[in-house]
């Protein structure tokens, strides 16, 4: 009987092993999030390195999407101002050749992100535009022409929106 025993405490265990996930839930931000309902922010997105400014795109989004997982409704703001401004526009000859292809993979991050729930505006400064001699009707379809990117940043920060500089 004693051999029996231990062969179905070892089959528990082995059970109980092979039931746990191989990677467990990674770590939540309920004591941040506590007693919120949503979060207001405008991100300021400056970079006009290609790579990082589609990382920072994909990080946002990752961050909106755990948001809701956690029950939380972002309200979230991106702003594009400053070298950015060349990675927002369509006109490829105006971008680096090494930016090329981020610049169309930040143009297709940008349209579904326009539509998704939490983004309440995709925001280019026309100043921006103005000084970086961009063309406004060349600035992406899905992201909305304003007249000065730091008046915008102002506004919604007076809205009580919190303000983020990757």
């Amino acid at each position: 009987m004693s051999h029996l025993g231990s062969v179905v405490v070892a089959a528990i265990a082995l059970l109980a092993v092979a039931a746990t996930p191989a990677y467990a839930e990674g770590p939540k931000d309920q004591a941040a999030l506590s007693g919120l309902n949503e979060v207001k922010v405008a991100f300021d997105l400056q970079n006009g390195d290609g790579k990082v400014l589609l990382k920072q795109l994909e990080v946002i989004d990752e961050t909106r999407q755990s948001l809701i997982e956690q029950g939380v409704k972002p309200q979230f703001v991106l702003t594009f101002r400053g070298p950015a401004t060349a990675l927002v526009q369509t006109d490829q000859s105006q971008i680096k050749p090494e930016d090329r292809d981020y610049a169309s993979k930040i143009a297709e991050k940008i349209h579904p992100l326009r539509a998704a729930d939490g983004i309440n505006s995709i925001e280019q400064c026309a100043v921006a535009v103005r000084l970086s001699g961009t063309k406004p009707e060349n600035i992406v379809p899905d992201v909305k022409i304003v007249g000065n990117g730091w008046i915008s940043l102002m506004a919604y920060q007076a809205k009580g929106y919190g303000y983020i500089q990757p």
